[in-house]
């Protein structure tokens, strides 16, 4: 992995300062010719915020996939704002996970009813796409986050074009920081900290990344682990900028992280020292809490005695205290059996792909982002790519072409 050390908790905590990939050697990139299939965009966010991503669909020649929280955004209005030049599949995602074609994960399950239990549904969205373009048969897609700007062509195209050699391909952040609380605060201590690759921007090739994501803080990472508990080829080319946001808006979202974040940093601290993730065993992890709870406290430390803004100092106070609270829920047990399941997820998840129709329609695909018997999804087409010019609406099976403004669109 090539990520340093922090070397002021060197002896207290096996953290790295970097989690970046080496730059690979430059590469020819043609101007035209299709790379991807899709962009792929899991949004809760206002639909404006997907404009700068249907542009880039549009300058590479594939398909825009969005998938909608539908108390939050709505597909039909992202099929009227986005305009009918961009080849859309806008899908409303809905709040009951039980209605999804998703195997019934035993990590989920492990956490439900828990405190560890994750309030998010973008590893579901994130899920629900790798389904279709499966079915589809797409075999390289973009997926990015609606929080992701300054998206260059040319740099997404060489990365598209590294996935040759690669099964996933990560870019440079030049904007706000995308990683945990924990890190923001170490950071902003004056310790210097990188970003890791993630799915907020990742381009990744399906014919050979089997993996999923499991429904935990630090989704991206387990998805980049193989099979066989490896990493799997991965590199990094080409910019983005994540927009900023507030990391300590709330001491809840340190707390929604934690879990996430042990399990992460302790598999991949035991790959970066050529060792198997099979060691993390539950004697590990008794070796490994401990000195999580410690690097927290040293960070919390260098916090409480910055010259800092007051308030400021005390929001980060309150997250890292809610850290700890909840890392101290968090046993070897409980780690040793998450891992137990995630890897008969993973044998789950194989199969059912194995079992999905291959080479569908569009609207076929659609249908059968659901279990049979269960209601079907609302979506939208736009695009060029319609026998008829206008909207494709659907749910489940059921579809037609609108000619129609964005308020016959909202009456179905």
């Amino acid at each position: 992995m090539g990520r340093g050390r922090v070397t002021a908790f060197e002896d207290s905590y096996p953290h790295h300062e970097s989690h970046r990939e080496p730059r690979p050697p430059a590469i020819d990139v043609e101007p035209d010719g299709r790379i991807f299939d899709a962009v792929i965009v899991p949004t809760a966010r206002p639909v404006a915020c997907l404009a700068e991503a249907a542009q880039l669909a549009e300058a590479l020649g594939c398909s825009l996939v969005t998938l909608h929280s539908t108390e939050r955004t709505r597909a039909a209005e992202a099929a009227w704002r986005l305009g009918g030049d961009v080849d859309l599949i806008a899908i409303d995602v809905p709040p009951e996970p039980g209605r999804l074609n998703l195997p019934e994960w035993q990590t989920s399950g492990l956490l439900a009813g828990t405190v560890f239990e994750r309030r998010s549904d973008v590893s579901a969205k994130r899920n629900l796409a790798l389904l279709l373009g499966y079915m589809l048969g797409w075999s390289r897609v973009l997926f990015l986050d609606d929080d992701i700007t300054e998206l260059d062509p040319g740099d997404m195209r060489a990365a598209g074009l590294l996935l040759d050699g690669h099964n996933a391909v990560g870019f440079h952040n030049d904007g706000y920081p995308d990683t945990s609380v924990v890190c923001h605060a170490h950071r902003m201590a004056g310790v210097r900290q990188q970003v890791f690759v993630g799915s907020g921007a990742l381009a990744v090739e399906l014919t050979r990344s089997r993996s999923f994501f499991p429904d935990v803080y630090n989704d991206d990472w387990f998805f980049l682990l193989d099979g066989d508990r490896h990493l799997q080829p991965i590199t990094v080319k080409g910019h983005i900028h994540q927009h900023p946001y507030d990391p300590f808006r709330s001491p809840d979202r340190a707390r929604s992280e934690e879990l996430g974040e042990v399990l992460a940093e302790g598999l991949y601290w035991l790959m970066d020292q050529h060792r198997s993730i099979a060691e993390a065993d539950q004697q590990y992890w008794s070796s490994f809490l401990p000195r999580r709870a410690q690097f927290i406290r040293n960070v919390l430390e260098l916090v409480e005695t910055a010259a800092a803004d007051p308030h400021e100092k005390d929001r980060q106070i309150a997250a890292l205290r809610g850290s700890l609270d909840r890392l101290l829920l968090i046993t070897p047990a409980l780690c040793e059996r998450y891992l137990h399941a995630w890897e008969a997820d993973q044998q789950q998840w194989r199969r059912h792909l194995n079992r999905l129709p291959v080479g569908l329609r569009r609207s076929a695909a659609l249908a059968m982002l659901t279990r049979p018997g269960a209601a079907g999804l609302r979506w939208c087409l736009t695009g060029p790519g319609l026998q008829r010019p206008g909207v494709a609406i659907g749910a489940g099976g059921a579809h037609h072409v609108l000619r129609s403004p964005l308020t016959q669109l909202d009456a179905g």
